[in-house]
């Protein structure tokens, strides 16, 4: 919902990070289901990235990979309200899902207000990166870069999805704690921020790190104001 310019965030919205479908387990595509079914309801669905192991626009081929899941997506948004906050593994979405809030990486952090507090909204990978990765980023998410692979899509894109498919992508991150202090120190003004990427699932203070669906098979969901964690089966 959206007041004055402003993103707010409602009760019982639900925040999904870091699926990785196909890949990793079917979690996401059985919530797309139960969304549309309406055994799961919610006002607001706040997609945090990396729901998608690998995809990018501009680009049929990858579309294959996950189109169940893509094409439930895009019937949900026409009738719901979809946030979509693109990661390293999903970016350059608008074409896509074209009925959805999509916001790329530049334009994270989303600033958007929680039963009256600031806060900030990014998938996580937006600070503390380093120069190197930022460069790669640009380069990426160039729709002239994609353009220009299509002619290699199918060798690229086999091979990305047999590397991404071996992945070892839950594991607890070695003090995280400082990783999450100089997350922080970018976020200047705000009362809390609120991020995916990671696969945590831990609160930090003012720092909230989502549950990936992946790993820890849960979600987060508002309640009085708050944001919990909350199991994947609990939602239906």
């Amino acid at each position: 919902m959206m007041k004055s310019g402003e993103l707010i965030i409602v009760e019982e919205a639900l925040f999904i990070a870091d699926s990785h479908y196909p890949h990793h387990g079917e979690e996401f595509l059985t919530l797309l289901q139960k969304l549309k079914s309406k055994e799961i309801v919610t006002p607001q669905l706040f997609l945090m990235g990396d729901n998608f192991d690998l995809l990018f626009g501009y680009n049929d081929y990858i579309q294959t990979f996950s189109k169940e899941a893509i094409t439930l997506l895009q019937e949900l948004s026409q009738t719901m309200e979809i946030h979509y906050f693109e990661g390293n593994h999903d970016f350059c979405l608008k074409p896509i899902f074209p009925d959805m809030h999509v916001y790329s990486r530049a334009q994270q952090p989303l600033l958007c207000d929680l039963a009256g507090k600031k806060v900030g909204i990014s998938h996580g990978d937006r600070y503390e990166t380093g120069v190197g990765y930022e460069l790669y980023c640009k380069a990426l998410r160039n729709p002239v870069t994609l353009t220009l692979l299509r002619p290699f899509e199918k060798a690229i894109i086999d091979h990305r999805m047999a590397k991404l498919s071996q992945k070892h992508i839950c594991r607890k991150f070695e003090h995280f704690e400082v990783r999450a202090e100089a997350i922080l120190s970018h976020y200047a003004g705000v009362d809390l921020v609120i991020e995916g990427h990671f696969h945590q699932a831990r609160v930090i203070g003012k720092y909230l790190s989502l549950p990936s669906l992946a790993c820890q098979k849960q979600g987060g969901v508002v309640k009085s104001g708050e944001i919990v964690f909350v199991g994947v089966n609990e939602l239906y």
